[in-house]
């Protein structure tokens, strides 16, 4: 099996990255999408709120690339929804403060989102009085209201990449979990080990793992600075009474915006549910859903934490205040509950009684210990290396993508079309320019 390109990774970002390099290819079967499970997009691609976020959250300094992506990625998914038949629901959402710190925060945010390009129509400050009337159960000093936000089904986006990129000749080898990857540099190709006994041949590799992108970029001394760490978000899913509480999706100002710790959300999902969550628990492991698989991962993960800077997490005191939080929230129902009701006092938790689906989102540690703020893309010899991809990153998926497959056309190891008969919906190459 011998391939151009091999994208490791078939959550969102793989298969979008897959799908501009496979509509670029000139030669079918050029390309390949390796994948560790039997499907596309079982974990975080599926398993997050589905929400279409508007760039006025992200600062256009510290996370420049993930406002950008977010901002064209709306576009993006809108008119791929509208060509597959995929519901889009432009829903809008409301982000709430609850004291005058966070009333800061928002005017802050409502200057960014002008400096990520959201129009002055999107985006609208409202005081007590204008919320209480737009949303009469919600309980707040002062909101943002944003109508650029929608509500979709990321898997089923994903679903909707795979057979295009089928189509285009893609190989997809689902079920091939990489073990390890050695530079032969005689045959000029990298070789990728899988679990399953296969050998994987290829003359470049994109690197965009989510979960395991550190530690793949690490089997071939790539970001040793950098480590992760992981935090599952957790849900709990709204009984039918709350199902008209309210029409929008509501956030609340995170407390703490240099953590990757979140206050729960009350979502409306695309298929008209209603849920609270997530909360962000600090985990071992990418797949720690389990309790079983969270020790599991234990020893690894604090023996490789010991030797970078994320040892010096551990010792950070506000750091570790709100990890205990996180775990209370996760521990009780009333907990987690309790923080929604600071700005939607009608709930009552003992009305929650099923969980929703959990998901795991994974956050890069630089040699000092601080959390890196955006994407990093690290482009070592034949190689290219996604890492600290979060939220927004399903938002941001096709335009990222296009960034990256650009960054592999520019390397010149894939032979493309020529001008004008790519099969892709975009020219990857106008969007990336838009990317820089």
């Amino acid at each position: 099996m011998h391939y151009s390109v091999a994208v490791i990774g078939g959550g969102i970002l793989g298969t979008s990255i897959a799908y501009f390099l496979s509509g670029q290819a000139r030669d079918p079967g050029s390309v390949a999408l390796v994948e560790q499970e039997l499907d596309i997009a079982r974990h975080t691609s599926s398993r997050n709120t589905g929400k279409v976020h508007a760039p006025f959250l992200y600062d256009p300094a510290k996370k420049k690339l993930f406002a950008k992506a977010a901002s064209l990625g709306f576009e993006m998914w809108e008119k791929f929804a509208q060509a597959r038949g995929l519901p889009f629901k432009r829903d809008g959402v409301l982000e709430v403060a609850t004291d005058e710190r966070g009333m800061d925060r928002l005017h802050k945010y409502m200057s960014w989102g002008e400096a990520n390009g959201l129009a002055k129509d999107d985006l609208m400050l409202l005081d007590k009085a204008a919320v209480k009337k737009m949303e009469p159960s919600v309980q707040c000093e002062a909101a943002i209201y944003c109508g650029k936000d929608g509500s979709v089904d990321y898997g089923s986006f994903s679903r909707a990449l795979l057979q295009d990129l089928r189509s285009f000749g893609c190989a997809v080898l689902l079920g091939h979990c990489v073990t390890r990857i050695e530079n032969n540099s005689k045959a000029g190709a990298y070789v990728i080990s899988t679990r399953q006994g296969r050998k994987i041949e290829a003359e470049f590799i994109v690197n965009a793992a989510g979960g395991n992108a550190v530690d793949i970029a690490h089997s071939m001394s790539i970001a040793r600075e950098y480590t992760d760490l992981h935090f599952r978000g957790e849900y709990w899913q709204a009984p039918e009474q709350y199902r008209d509480l309210t029409r929008l999706s509501v956030y609340s100002v995170p407390r703490h915006s240099e953590y990757p710790f979140l206050d729960p959300h009350w979502i409306v999902r695309a298929d008209g549910r209603r849920e609270v969550g997530p909360n962000a628990v600090p985990v071992f492991g990418p797949y720690a859903y389990s309790l079983g698989r969270n020790i599991a991962d234990m020893l690894p993960k604090i023996i490789e934490s010991s030797a970078t800077g994320a040892r010096k997490v551990f010792f950070d005191r506000q750091f570790l205040s709100l990890a205990s939080t996180e775990l209370k929230s996760s521990l009780s129902k009333t907990a987690m509950i309790n923080r929604v009701r600071e700005f939607l006092p009608a709930l009552k938790p003992s009305a929650f009684t099923e969980r929703g689906t959990a998901g795991i989102r994974s956050s890069v540690i630089d040699s000092e210990g601080k959390f890196v703020p955006d994407t990093l893309i690290l482009k070592r010899d034949s190689s290219v290396h996604v890492l600290n991809y979060n939220s927004p990153g399903a938002t941001g998926a096709l335009p990222m993508a296009a960034k990256v497959a650009m960054q592999v056309i520019e390397a010149g190891v894939l032979a493309t079309t020529s001008t004008g008969k790519a099969l892709t919906m975009w020219d990857p190459a106008e969007i990336a320019l838009r990317m820089s």
